[in-house]
């Protein structure tokens, strides 16, 4: 595990530099079960996905672990935790994304269950990722609004959300994640996603509301480097392959 400790990171600032985009799909250990998960990696595999996020706002299940292994032991796309509190750890991931909300006003989530964690989180061995994680508004109250007790940025303030991405990649931070929330009725807009992109040089990851592959492919157009989908998936598996296609399709740029 040690060994890898910054080889995913790398790995995403390669292919920034490349102009090469990613597709992760993210899976909820509260919303799925042995047989979906062997579908999905199967389908996922198939689509060529590039990285799975595992975590969920709550993960009330203890699933987290058993959930994690199953997707190892049937795929070689690397497993990146996306938790909905930083001690959501398990040390069968690749990477953990080490999330601060910088989008909003709540000290718990900028650094405090950070210190509370940073133990455990270290003697885990797995990679940090430092990630400026920011809310969006995306029509539709999200959980991690309400856990968070924090408003999002609202969703027609673009220069908001480029000096907190701004502000985010000054202080360190390795990567800026844009996200609508689970569900949400309008994704962020491409106007909002190149205004980001154009003013930091860290990796954009950008998810919430993205239903179809039309989408996926414009946000990626307007500069983001990493597309997340996990609930349009858990409707429609299908889903997967022509947002795939989509992503991987974007033009490099030279």
């Amino acid at each position: 595990m040690n060994g890898m400790k910054n080889s995913l990171y790398q790995q995403l600032v390669e292919k920034k530099k490349a102009g090469k985009k990613s597709f992760t799909v993210l899976i909820d250990p509260d919303k799925i079960d042995h047989e979906s998960i062997d579908q999905l990696v199967g389908l996922a595999i198939d689509a060529k996905v590039d990285y799975f996020f595992v975590g969920g706002s709550l993960v009330i299940s203890n699933y987290l672990d058993d959930c994690i292994r199953q997707i190892k032991t049937s795929s070689n796309i690397p497993v990146i935790l996306f938790p909905g509190a930083p001690s959501q750890v398990s040390r069968y991931a690749d990477a953990l994304l080490y999330l601060s909300l910088i989008s909003g006003r709540n000290p718990e989530l900028l650094i405090g269950q950070h210190v509370v964690s940073a133990s455990f989180v270290k003697q885990s061995g797995l990679e940090i990722l430092p990630t400026g994680y920011m809310v969006i508004d995306g029509g539709a109250p999200t959980t991690v609004s309400y856990i968070s007790n924090a408003a999002p940025i609202p969703a027609d303030k673009n220069d908001v959300a480029m000096c907190t991405a701004m502000a985010g990649e000054m202080l360190g931070l390795k990567l800026i994640f844009m996200d609508a929330g689970s569900g949400a009725k309008r994704p962020i807009t491409e106007n909002m996603i190149e205004k980001v992109a154009k003013n930091i040089e860290v990796p954009l990851i950008i998810g919430g509301g993205i239903t179809n592959a039309e989408k996926a492919y414009l946000n990626c157009k307007a500069g983001a480097d990493m597309i997340v989908v996990g609930n349009a998936i858990e409707k429609d598996a299908s889903l997967i392959k022509e947002i795939s296609d989509a992503i991987h399709s974007v033009p490099v740029k030279i």
